[in-house]
């Protein structure tokens, strides 16, 4: 029950102060559907175009550049997301919301029209400027218009829609491409993004910080922006590259450089975008750690299991987006079920403390990947990892809400979003270049087998020309020739195939019999190495899980808006991060 400000002798708050002050829990409920809307058109576009993108490239040309068709899009969405943050907490959430929401339908409208593959990948950027509002924002929402007390309940719907997202994307791609026109994954947007555009306009409230600075930290703004694209474009360009690269580790290094020379630019700043008291709060730098080192696991068994249903079981790229519906039943439900429990009990710690482990148990079993793996016992690991990770999801924005000052609440948000994402790029990365040199280290060995069936089954005279052959074939794998390890993705040409044909004509009859054994050897070469991979993921959620242990557990507050302490240690006062009792 929540207690009025009568009965505790507070003034009552202002409409600045408590954002859903005269709003009806049915128009609450509207918002919240229409700000679910709008998060499910992000989710929804990151993983329906991806099944569109073969035929995309097939219209419109454009090979070469067609992974930019992904990568603007990630640089973009990713780069304003602090922005947004920090912009709504000084203009209000409904202006850069429907600013968001209009630049992404904009972006749609413009990429389903598109005529060329430059003009793809420019429109794809316009949206990406646009989906960086919807997440971070959406989720500031609804901690204007809730308590912390009660965002629980809905908070895990936010969970629920990326799993549902996920469901059904791979699937109406495929059918929007094959059978209206790949234009159409673009247009589909916005009719939902129109609903959710009106509802916004006409009932959430437009609430500004009273007392703030207007003066917007530019120097950081730019240093920033170029930070982050030399990072993300590196990481990137580290799936086709070598980390000496230049385009790879050199852009990394400059990324990380000017991250550096930003920390002391917003350490000056009157208003800074990412404001570093922020990060004095124990509570805050554990969740955003916590969630950066969660993300680091889970994108690798989001990539690396859809890859090995392609690859080693022979499924469709649609088929393999279906089969993680395990992880993502528990992944939802658990989503729900834990925002539940928060609301419920006011207590979070301990259901973030189970899911990690529960994440880190189905990581570590699918270390036990095989080629010949069941496909129950998969599902049954990635249900269990769905489990771990849900909570992840929608808890740590409970708590990162509740451990700062209500001014601040939209610039934190973003912070947690853009950690999040940074730890899937960063994570995929790595785990990139782990699955590569396992792959390498792992092939010899399941080969040599079957080169030595080749040298038994062989005349005589010929076994020199099959020992010459094996010694060329490992040495061109150590050294990153001949044979693509990364393209092996099950359609069109075979790994026994693809050595038949880089054989001298007179050894191919030779060789020809034993295709199947070669396809069979890299298949088990491959699930040891996605196996090893995601040992990865257990390294990462184990640190996650101790990060997590040192967070505080400040009891979830039953009021919205400031109160005294919320500013934060400045001039004086105490501590936001004292715990406020439960009222």
């Amino acid at each position: 029950m929540e207690v009025s400000p009568a009965e505790t002798g507070a003034q009552a708050p202002s409409l600045a102060e408590d954002p859903a002050l005269g709003l009806s829990r049915r128009q609450k409920f509207e918002i919240l559907g229409a700000v679910l809307l709008g998060l499910f058109l992000v989710a929804l576009d990151q993983t329906i175009v991806g099944t569109a993108l073969p035929r995309i490239v097939t219209d419109l040309g454009g090979n070469d550049l067609y992974t930019w068709v992904v990568t603007i899009y990630l640089l973009t969405s990713t780069i304003t997301v602090p922005f947004y943050g920090k912009l709504s907490d000084l203009y209000g959430r409904r202006p850069m919301l429907m600013i968001g929401i209009t630049l992404f339908l904009v972006g749609s409208a413009l990429s389903g029209l598109s005529q060329e593959m430059w003009q793809l990948i420019v429109f794809r950027g316009v949206q990406g400027l646009g989906a960086g509002a919807l997440f971070p924002i959406a989720l500031a929402v609804i901690g204007d218009l809730f308590t912390p007390a009660e965002r629980g309940k809905y908070q895990g719907l936010f969970g629920a829609v990326f799993g549902i997202s996920f469901l059904i994307g791979p699937g109406l791609g495929g059918f929007l491409t094959d059978n209206v026109g790949w234009h159409w994954i673009f247009f589909v947007n916005i009719p939902i993004g129109i609903v959710s555009l009106a509802v916004i306009w006409r009932l959430l409230p437009t609430i500004r910080r009273t007392g703030a600075s207007r003066n917007l930290d530019y120097l950081g703004a730019v240093v920033f922006t170029i930070a982050i694209g030399f990072l993300l474009v590196g990481l990137t360009n580290k799936q086709t590259g070598d980390w000496g690269d230049l385009v790879v580790g050199g852009f990394i290094a400059i990324g990380l450089a000017l991250s550096a020379i930003f920390v002391l630019v917003e350490a000056r700043a009157k208003e800074p975008i990412v404001p570093l008291d922020l990060w004095r709060n124990r509570t805050y730098v554990s969740s955003i750690l916590s969630t950066f080192l969660v993300s680091f696991g889970f994108f690798g068994a989001i990539i690396f299991l859809p890859r090995w249903f392609q690859v080693v079981r022979n499924e469709s790229a649609t088929s393999s987006g279906y089969l993680i519906f395990p992880m993502l039943i528990g992944l939802i439900g658990s989503s729900i079920v834990a925002g539940a429990l928060v609301s419920r009990t006011g207590r979070y710690k301990a259901i973030v403390l189970a899911g990690l482990v529960s994440m880190t148990a189905g990581i570590a079993l699918m270390t036990q990947l095989r080629a010949d793996t069941s496909y129950p016992a998969l599902f049954l690991w990635m249900f269990v990892a769905g489990l771990g990770i849900g909570p992840t999801l929608s808890v740590f924005t409970i708590i990162v809400q509740n451990a700062v000052p209500f001014a601040k609440l939209g610039v934190a948000t973003s912070n947690l979003t853009f950690f999040r994402q940074i730890g899937g790029s960063v994570g995929l990365a790595i785990a990139g270049t782990w699955f590569g040199q396992a792959l390498v280290d792992e092939l010899p060995a399941q080969t040599d087998s079957v080169f030595r069936t080749m040298a038994a089954a062989a005349p005589e005279a010929a076994r020199a020309q099959i020992g010459q052959f094996q010694a060329l074939f490992n040495a061109a794998l150590q050294s990153g020739q001949g044979i693509d390890l990364n393209n092996q993705t099950g359609v069109g040409q075979s790994f026994g195939e693809a050595i038949l044909g880089g054989v001298p004509a007179a050894f191919q009859a030779a060789i020809q019999p034993f295709v199947p054994q070669f396809d069979q050897a890299f298949n088990n070469a491959m699930s040891l190495a996605i196996a090893q991979t995601f040992w990865i993921g257990v390294v990462a959620t184990v640190l996650a899980f101790l990060a997590a242990i040192v967070m505080r557990e400040l009891p979830l507050r039953k009021t919205l808006g400031p109160r005294r302490g919320d500013e934060g240690p400045a001039e004086g006062e105490p501590s936001f991060e004292t715990p406020v009792a439960a009222l």
